[in-house]
């Protein structure tokens, strides 16, 4: 991949929280950019584009696209010799009122309608598509299955459905939808990565993702009584940019790259982590929540019994070798991560 003469990198998306971290890594490489955004009104939004703009002059290009809209891609794909397809909505599961609307939908025909201008567009010879670790297994309870208990990328989620976790479900069909694509043809790759639950700061203030809604929610106070014996597969937004731009830029790259740290975190955990560095933060819970009052009382807060059976109290280790190894990931300790996470979380909110 050249940085500095041919072609420009397409990274869809450009707006979102990996999104923006990519945009920023890869001008910071030297490349030249074009970034798809869903509207270029919303300034806010675009506001963290706009400044890279004008820090990298003349190496980034914005261009509005919909994920919905065939040979919207078109335009901001011209000249690119890789795609980064990142755009792809992740709501928690109470934001979601139809899954196939809110989750399915841009996920799927999203994927289908970048790589149909992947198809007519003879400059590009690899894609990065962003997948998720939800699209290895469903539920956590489904990694006890796999050998030695242990979560690798030779396996695909098999459980999750439209109506149980349509986020899953959706990622899950885009990336089979991909790997597809990619074996119909022989002049473009396809290599996936395959993050778990992204964290770290935010270069842009308006974004929805998911994963900043659920420690939005720590950090508020909702679990201030205590905290459920939930545990997350983890992995630093920084990380997750540069292991896109490694599996573009290393020839040897193939397949699948989980992108995770190798042990799980709590939520407990993740509050004793920022509690340590900000003593005063009184709405974070100082203790861990036993496991009967959250079977009792989840539902009330949306959690249904089967979710919690899958998942309350279940940890597992993560095999992240292929992406150190292949990729040349160094993961930083999951407390810098939470910590610059919290600080700006707390810009965001002042």
């Amino acid at each position: 991949m050249d940085r500095r003469g041919r072609g420009a990198v397409l990274v869809t998306g450009g707006s979102g929280f990996v999104g923006s971290h990519l945009v920023r890594r890869l001008l910071e490489r030297g490349y030249r950019v074009h970034a798809t955004v869903r509207t270029t009104a919303n300034t806010a939004k675009v506001l963290p584009l706009r400044e890279m703009q004008e820090t990298f002059p003349g190496r980034l290009e914005l261009f509005e696209a919909d994920l919905l809209a065939d040979g919207s891609f078109d335009a901001a794909m011209q000249d690119c010799g890789v795609v980064f397809h990142v755009a792809s909505p992740f709501l928690m599961p109470e934001k979601i009122k139809d899954g196939h609307r809110d989750m399915v939908d841009p996920a799927l025909l999203g994927t289908r309608n970048v790589l149909g201008a992947v198809e007519r567009t003879p400059t590009v010879g690899k894609v990065v598509l962003t997948s998720t670790v939800g699209a290895v297994f469903g539920d956590y309870v489904d990694v006890r299955s796999m050998d030695g208990g242990v979560l690798s990328e030779k396996y695909f989620n098999t459980t999750s459905t439209v109506e149980n976790n349509p986020y899953h479900y959706a990622k899950t069909l885009a990336e089979r939808a991909a790997w597809a694509a990619e074996a119909a043809q022989d002049r473009w790759r396809l290599i996936t990565v395959n993050p778990g639950l992204v964290l770290g700061p935010s270069l842009t203030p308006a974004s929805e993702s998911g994963s900043l809604f659920l420690l939005d929610e720590l950090f508020k106070g909702y679990f201030f009584y205590g905290a459920p014996d939930f545990s997350f597969t983890t992995a630093d937004v920084r990380e997750v940019a540069d292991a896109h731009i490694a599996a573009a830029e290393h020839d040897g790259a193939e397949g699948r790259y989980i992108v995770a740290a190798e042990t799980m975190t709590s939520f407990h955990a993740m509050a004793r982590v920022v509690r340590a560095r900000y003593p005063r933060s009184l709405r974070l819970p100082r203790t861990a929540l036993p496991h009967w009052p959250v079977r009792i009382l989840g539902p009330a807060f949306g959690l249904t019994q089967d979710y919690i059976r899958k998942h309350l109290g279940i940890r597992f280790r993560v095999d992240n070798s292929r992406s150190v190894r292949e990729l040349g990931i160094t993961y930083r300790p999951v407390e810098e991560t939470l910590l610059d996470h919290y600080e700006s979380w707390r810009r965001r909110r002042a």
